[in-house]
């Protein structure tokens, strides 16, 4: 027999609220739900009509990404069937358009959200190019992927283009730019690409393109490859990081003033700005000499790769000929 919920919201039994959200997250169950309902009005445009994917932690064990969605799933979630390249398979998505589907999710005791750039109508067009800013280890980095988003948008600037910007709420830093559906899903990743070669090359002691982390030297990566299938965390979603940081829109003047640890499941309501919608820009049309200049740029995963079994092959013929 089914025990009692602690509470009912939205028609949506809730669970366990008292139980610790994950190690180190300083919130309970509880709170996560309480931010989801207290974010829902500016989050939910963000998941609307959008493959999800969704981290899930629970007790005791490790996090996991659930893309399928699970056979108790009620049927007034939304769901949709979806290919799914990277696991080359048909895939059951949720599609989180409503403040019950979002507290469904926080009962099952997920805590990161994660949509595709594209809608569930248009798989072959992406509604954003994403630069994500992913700083070298250390305590003090953050500062140096927000001195390289500031590179993005010097290098989206000479090209007539905008973007906003938000903090990815583990250590680094997403700008996200709008587009028109004039591109396709090859020619934004290409775009994405010259883009991020731009603003490395403003500055590259600085910041770097190298996919492969022992090569950065460093530096902050200046990510790529958030394009075509990929998803990209949710703006306002929580992280399964210290503290229970969470993923938040920041203005362009006040991006040099904050760190990751301010926006929290606790602080984050008390900060709500300028919703993200309101922050992104209307969208743009690539330049067709951006997309020719980033069809020339090798995919950066495609180059590691390649690498990595040309490095293989040297050890194993270098062990052979000892």
């Amino acid at each position: 027999m089914a025990s009692k919920p602690d509470e009912t919201r939205d028609g949506v039994p809730l669970t366990n609220l008292g139980q610790p959200l994950f190690d180190g997250a300083e919130a309970t169950k509880r709170d996560l739900i309480d931010y989801l309902d207290a974010v829902r009005e500016l989050m939910l445009p963000g998941l609307r009509e959008r493959p999800l994917s969704v981290i899930r932690v629970r007790p005791g064990q490790d996090p996991f990404m659930q893309k399928n969605v699970p056979k108790y799933t009620p049927e007034w979630v939304r769901t949709e069937k979806m290919w799914a390249e990277a696991s080359k398979r048909e895939v059951s998505y949720a599609v989180c358009d409503d403040r019950r589907t979002l507290l469904w999710f926080g009962n099952q005791r997920a805590v990161e959200y994660h949509p595709t750039l594209f809608r569930v109508d248009r798989p072959d067009r992406v509604t954003h190019l994403v630069l994500d800013l992913d700083p070298p280890e250390g305590d003090e980095t953050f500062a140096l992927a927000v001195q390289a988003a500031l590179l993005v948008r010097q290098a989206l600037s000479e090209l007539g283009l905008d973007g906003a910007v938000k903090t990815s709420g583990a250590k680094g830093v997403h700008v996200y730019v709008p587009i028109d559906d004039s591109a396709s899903i090859e020619d934004a990743a290409a775009a994405t690409r010259a883009i991020a070669a731009r603003s490395a090359k403003i500055d590259p002691a600085l910041a770097t393109t190298a996919y492969v982390k022992e090569e950065r030297h460093g530096k902050v990566f200046v990510d790529s490859t958030r394009a075509g299938g990929a998803t990209v965390v949710a703006a306002y979603s929580p992280r399964i990081r210290p503290g229970a940081t969470v993923s938040f829109p920041v203005g362009w003047a006040d991006l040099e003033q904050v760190t990751p640890r301010d926006f929290t499941v606790h602080t984050a309501p008390d900060l709500l700005a300028t919703p993200w919608a309101e922050q992104l820009p209307a969208p743009q049309t690539l330049p067709p000499d951006l997309i020719a200049e980033g069809n020339e740029i090798p995919i950066a995963r495609v180059v590691a790769m390649h690498e990595g079994k040309r490095r293989k092959a040297a050890a194993r013929k270098a062990a052979e000929d000892a």
